[in-house]
């Protein structure tokens, strides 16, 4: 079996089996490049070997990945995407019943999730500038609470808490309570936003972080995720490790992609300047939308997700008819302003 290597630089307008009336999904904030060559190259040798079962449980995974950060293989848990290692943490740190402290709207896997495992969800609304309310956040927890999620880029919005904000939260949460903070979206984050996670787990062995290379690494289909943080606590999640979960192809994926940084780093910064471009265009015409670190945009409502519907645009929608979108296409982007520059006429 062999996957055909797709010019990086043409961006794919349609995830398979959407809906034909849509000309553009925008839904899921998926990176809009395929893979580099050089990483569908070491998918394609894996994959030579797909007769073979992978590793019982992953060790080559968890050390490519620990190796690239500066940590221990035993302080890094793999799993199927952000998702499958959210659930595994829910799973096996908490109790049914529990509590678990949010932001609302947030990533609709957490509710989902908390559902699926019992817990009951506690979810504190975004402030006005669409954050993160870490303050009310931290006024949420009490004795029932068993997990708190923060989201660095958020997910909707895309804004970011800052530095001294998160660790003022930090700093507040019982260390019984272990926190999983969301940096599914980092690697669009500028040098101003970054935060060293290694100083905040020496000073929080409570804190696991949560990444993904479906985002910036384009490798939404391999679903290949990792949460990393003190050994005490990754082994806890490590129990409800799936034997022959992961495939050989996801560590060649991740080894070619660390090669390749240079190469993501451009395609990263091309997507955020596409982001700006579009976010400046409608705050021309009148649209204030948040100003997103991430590969998406918030697009507050009413009407929008009805109006980006109508001209054949498919978008991740919320209940007041505000919309998310991906970005990072060109020719998508005109399609949106075209579609909302009808709306606010």
């Amino acid at each position: 079996m062999s996957l055909h290597l797709v010019e990086e630089s043409t961006p794919s307008r349609q995830r398979g089996g959407s809906s034909a009336a849509a000309e553009f999904d925008l839904t899921l904030s998926e990176n809009p490049f395929p893979p580099l060559p050089s990483v569908l190259r070491a998918v394609n040798s894996a994959l030579a070997q797909a007769n073979r079962y992978p590793e019982f449980l992953p060790r080559e995974l968890p050390t490519v990945i620990a190796r690239h950060l500066g940590l221990h293989p035993d302080q890094v848990v793999v799993g199927s995407g952000a998702t499958g290692v959210a659930l595994q943490i829910m799973q096996s740190l908490t109790t049914s019943g529990a509590g678990m402290v949010y932001a609302t709207p947030t990533f609709d896997g957490y509710p989902i999730m908390a559902e699926m495992t019992g817990l009951e969800t506690v979810a504190v609304p975004l402030n006005s500038a669409g954050n993160q309310d870490l303050p009310a956040m931290a006024r949420a927890i009490d004795k029932r609470t068993g997990l708190v999620a923060v989201c660095r880029p958020h997910n909707p919005t895309g804004t970011v808490v800052s530095a001294s904000e998160l660790r003022a939260f930090l700093g507040e949460v019982p260390a019984r309570v272990p926190v999983i903070l969301d940096e599914a979206y980092v690697e669009f984050l500028g040098a101003a936003e970054y935060i060293d996670p290694l100083a905040l787990l020496r000073r929080h062995p409570n804190l696991l972080v949560l990444r993904t290379f479906s985002k910036a690494y384009g490798l939404a289909g391999l679903r290949i995720g990792y949460a990393f943080g003190r050994r005490e606590l990754v082994a806890r999640v490590r129990r409800l490790q799936l034997p022959f979960g992961m495939s050989a192809a996801a560590a060649a994926a991740v080894s070619a992609s660390y090669a390749a940084e240079p190469e993501l780093a451009a395609r990263t910064m091309r997507i955020t300047a596409e982001r700006d471009a579009l976010r400046d265009a409608l705050g021309r015409c009148g649209i204030a939308v948040p100003r997103s670190h991430a590969n998406f945009l918030y697009l507050p409502g009413p009407g929008v997700a009805t109006a980006l519907r109508r001209a054949g645009i498919a978008a991740k929608a919320y209940p007041d008819g505000s919309a998310r979108i991906a970005v990072g296409d060109p020719v998508a982007a005109h399609a949106v302003l075209r579609a909302l520059k009808t709306l606010h006429k």
